[in-house]
């Protein structure tokens, strides 16, 4: 540190140069950022899954519904210790750009399935005895300032019609990777309204007994209603959030192609501007070898540089990408949770010093080696 004054004036030197290039790293580490937001959006249902939860589905296709007979029936199957069911809604509010998920749910057992979700008691007993009633999400409630007491009008797209629903509560995540973009409505109430479909619902979920024979029980679900009318896929439900990370491509793939060529091309921009740098200063560096700076000294001064173009360039990208993250999805509900872990950020520092200190090991070492003769003669 006690050469730090020393090193801040040679940035300064050039302050053409070392703007662009600070900014060159607030861009790269600016996309790392983004990138690693919209993974993590692809992965929360992954990380967030239950160990002990299983998702049972159509055979088919997870658009096919299953019959209501069948909560029953899984009750009734060792190693089974809870069922409940949900059935997708697929509508909007106000205008088609407003989308977030809504799910037909049975209003016994839904929470008791995800306790991550925290609804306030009354609010919750007010949702019970409101055939009406819906829960809204916190996040899906502030962004359309949707208030508890408020009658709301939701677009049905498969089932036709405009639904009105009665806000009663506002429920809330235990963890920042929970959803709460979801509206919740009674199941009853869509199965008593709709013209098709009726007696049937979406899919289950089961909680087991033990994580430890998840699979084992899922094999029994689906032998249960194999060759019926109505036979089943039944998947952990880390498997089953996968799969639809699965059906938008090798996100991690992506990001790390994409990262690969953005850091190596900054990786040659650095080291240019410090080898440029280098030789500006051929004479001042023998001046300084001259009054006693080491060797080692005149290495770490110059690989002092580019660790700190490193460092402020990661640290303006990254704190310009947790900005743009707090102003929430900007895709209008593609991606529910668009959160940058603090983590991720530490990750991409990281990544930044240690590109800024590959970019400066060649320029460092020429200038370590820099002979005082030799550098005097170039003057």
């Amino acid at each position: 540190m006690k050469y730090f004054r020393l090193v801040w004036s040679n940035l300064l030197r050039k302050k053409t140069r070392t703007t662009l290039t600070i900014g060159s790293f607030a861009v790269a580490l600016f996309l790392f950022g983004l990138l690693v937001t919209i993974q993590t959006a692809f992965n929360q249902g992954v990380e967030v899954a239950g160990v002990d939860r299983l998702v049972v589905r159509n055979k088919i296709s997870l658009i096919m519904p299953l019959p209501l007979s069948y909560e029953e029936q899984m009750l009734q199957i060792p190693g089974v210790k809870a069922v409940t069911f949900a059935t997708w809604f697929g509508g909007y509010y106000q205008d088609p750009k407003n989308f977030f998920p809504q799910f037909a749910i049975q209003k016994e057992t839904w929470l008791k399935m995800y306790p991550e979700f925290q609804v306030p008691k009354d609010e919750w007993s007010a949702f019970l005895a409101d055939r009406e009633a819906c829960i809204v999400g916190r996040k899906t409630a502030q962004k359309y300032g949707i208030k508890v007491g408020d009658r709301i009008p939701i677009v049905a797209s498969i089932w036709g019609g405009v639904w009105e629903f009665n806000v009663r509560g506002i429920y809330t995540g235990a963890r920042t990777e929970d959803d709460t973009t979801q509206l919740w409505f009674r199941w009853d109430y869509l199965d008593e309204r709709r013209q098709w479909g009726k007696g049937t619902v979406g899919w289950y979920v089961v909680r087991v007994e033990n994580p430890d024979d998840a699979m084992a029980v899922a094999k029994a679900i689906d032998e249960r209603f194999a060759n019926s009318s109505w036979e089943t896929k039944t998947d952990t439900e880390r498997a089953f959030a996968a799969g639809f990370v699965k059906q938008m491509g090798n996100i991690k793939l992506l990001i790390l192609v994409i990262g690969g060529v953005v850091f190596f091309t900054l990786l040659l921009v650095t080291g240019n501007t410090l080898a440029m740098s280098v030789r500006e200063r051929t004479g001042e560096l023998a001046v300084l070898k001259t009054l006693g700076f080491t060797d080692v000294a005149v290495l770490w001064l110059v690989l002092g540089e580019s660790l700190l173009y490193s460092a402020q360039g990661g640290i303006l990208g990254l704190a310009a990408v947790k900005l743009f993250t707090l102003h929430g999805d900007p895709t209008g509900g593609f991606l529910p949770l668009f959160y940058l872990p603090p983590s991720k950020m530490v990750l991409g520092l990281l990544v930044a010093l240690a590109t800024g200190a590959a970019a400066g090991v060649i320029p460092a070492v020429l200038a370590m080696r820099l002979r005082i003769v030799d550098a005097l003669r170039r003057v």
